[in-house]
């Protein structure tokens, strides 16, 4: 394993979508907008609670990337995995990658609470709700990548099967 993939990482993903994004505010919003396309093509539809989930999660981490992400005209990545969940449920993995290896999230560290007044620092506070696990690991040359999983206890819906039954 080498030091760039964090140590939960998917051994045989079903499904995998990547993408690379301006990082500006705009970039983040065209990510959730295809996070959204990309969870109904594998069954997850607009409105399903793993797609608002997975969506509000990419979309803070999406938004961190552009706000605090930034180096040089760099791009962000976004990666989306689906796992088989051998030993362990099915997972899906949210990655985003940027260039810069400055400010890092610490998920062992309690996010403050901001005051009702702040109109940020609430973007971790949902990561970690909405997640089972988050955390942040460095890219193989620079900067780094913060992921965030879900098991999956809800299966896709079957686009053969007619809903409701």
């Amino acid at each position: 394993m080498t030091s760039h993939i964090a140590p939960t990482e998917l051994p045989a993903p079903t499904h995998t979508f990547t993408q690379l994004f301006g990082a500006t505010p705009r970039g983040a919003r065209v990510a959730r907008l295809m996070t959204v396309r990309q969870l109904a093509l594998w069954g997850w539809p607009h409105g399903h609670e793993v797609s608002e989930a997975v969506t509000a999660i990419v979309a803070e981490l999406t938004a961190n990337a552009a706000t605090h992400g930034r180096a040089g005209g760099h791009a962000f990545q976004l990666r989306l995995v689906v796992g088989p969940g051998l030993l362990q449920p099915a997972t899906l993995r949210v990655e985003v990658a940027d260039a810069c290896g400055g400010a890092r999230p610490d998920p062992s560290v309690p996010a403050r609470v901001p005051g009702p007044e702040e109109e940020s620092g609430r973007g971790l506070l949902l990561v970690d709700a909405f997640a089972t696990r988050w955390g942040v690991a460095d890219r193989l040359y620079c900067g780094k990548t913060v992921w965030a999983e879900l098991d999956l206890t809800v299966s896709p819906a079957d686009p053969a099967r007619p809903a409701g039954r």
